[in-house]
């Protein structure tokens, strides 16, 4: 092999080396250097405690929206008011029936006329609110009852403009799977994020955010990312909550699981792109590196390992540097796909984030490239429970 070959072939290695292990170790690794001890909630909030509407987004959830609502009524705010309105996207079935039947328990349902998407509905919800500040929960999500207090507490502090909570993952016997290693490093990324510059996304299945920073709402893009820049659009820090736990169950049928993935970040993609002057580090400064680390050098790992398999497959012949690490990686996709066969394999730890993570980067692969091809989702199905 020609010398500048060789060379060409070593720098395609390891730029696809970068862009395949940044986002998930390289950036923890600075956040866990520049993140700032954030100072503790406090429920001494000048004024009293802020008006809230919790606002449910349902689109034909008859079957768990009681239950739903059993548990939001349940909750507690001592010394302060809160009320709920059901955003109702066109639903079709009794799911706008039942909520009626709770209209004496601060209930308020908002319908959208025809079915434009979670976050039209949630728009109309905004509209009709009279809280300071608005609480967004799906109707699978289950939460303690101080949620509201812990979450308002936040907001004593001027420079938060929305708080999320962490998610828990709970199988169908009801015992906690919030351990699970993804789920951890999830939350522990978005932890640092909150004492650096702010989160850069939020958790769909919970979230608040002061109403005045809902002006800017898109009803084209994900409310849970586009809060979060909406926040650093307005000066303001969106901040994750761990006291905060919103509770909800595994997919039912885990085949669909690629399909959710690649929806989801589809509507990630188009929600920088339609705010990408958040990408303007001179104007946003830190929250923008995270913002290019979390997601856009997320979104380009599946091509990074590509680079980095095809290079040092054919560096191997010349290297036995470049041969070890083509084998680990091979190795990896064949626990992967071994872990994709048998249900025994999926128990095994390392067999499971190996499936995990090829599993995430295909679904990335697929929705970058339906996101270039010019796919946008604004509707939505919400996924089975």
């Amino acid at each position: 092999m020609h010398r500048r070959m060789y060379q060409g072939l070593t720098f395609v290695f390891w730029l696809g080396g970068f862009l395949a292990v940044y986002s998930y170790v390289l950036y923890p690794l600075l956040l866990a250097l520049l993140q700032r001890r954030a100072p503790p909630a406090t429920a001494a909030q000048a004024g009293g405690k802020p008006t809230i509407t919790v606002i449910i987004t349902a689109r034909n959830e008859q079957a768990r929206i009681a239950e739903k609502l059993d548990n939001t009524t349940a909750l507690q705010y001592p010394g302060g008011d809160f009320n709920i309105i059901v955003a109702s996207d066109a639903s079709t079935d009794a799911t706008d029936d039942i909520v009626g039947r709770y209209a004496a328990q601060r209930v308020r349902l908002v319908r959208a006329s025809e079915n434009k998407g979670k976050e039209h509905a949630q728009w109309l919800a905004i509209q009709a609110a009279d809280g300071e500040i608005l609480v967004f929960t799906d109707t699978a999500t289950r939460l303690n009852p101080d949620a509201l207090t812990l979450l308002a507490e936040n907001f004593s502090n001027p420079q938060i403009g929305a708080v999320s909570s962490e998610d828990e993952l709970v199988s169908a016997d009801g015992s906690v799977r919030g351990e699970g290693a993804y789920v951890r490093y999830e939350m522990a990324l978005r932890r640092m994020e909150s004492r650096t510059a702010g989160l850069v996304g939020l958790s769909g299945s919970c979230f608040a955010v002061r109403k005045s920073v809902c002006a800017g709402w898109r009803t084209d893009t994900p409310s849970d990312i586009t809060t979060a820049l909406l926040c650093a659009k307005a000066g303001l820090r969106a901040v994750s909550d761990e006291r905060v736990k919103g509770r909800y169950q595994d997919l039912k049928d885990e085949s669909k699981e690629f399909a959710r993935k690649k929806r989801t970040i589809i509507r990630g993609m188009t929600a920088v792109w339609e705010l990408r002057e958040a990408l303007n580090p001179f104007r946003y400064g830190m929250f923008s590196i995270q913002v290019w680390s979390h997601k856009i050098l997320r979104w380009l790992a599946p091509v990074g390992m590509v680079l980095a398999l095809v290079s040092s497959a054919l560096l191997a012949r010349y290297s036995a540097f470049y041969l070890a690490l083509c084998v680990l990686q091979l190795g990896a996709y064949a626990a992967a796909w071994l872990a994709g066969m048998s249900r025994a394999a999926r128990g095994i730890m390392p067999l499971r984030i190996a499936l995990y993570f090829v599993v995430a980067n295909l679904a990335t692969a697929a929705a970058l490239w339906d996101f270039l091809r010019g796919v946008r989702i604004v509707t939505w199905s919400p996924s089975q429970r």
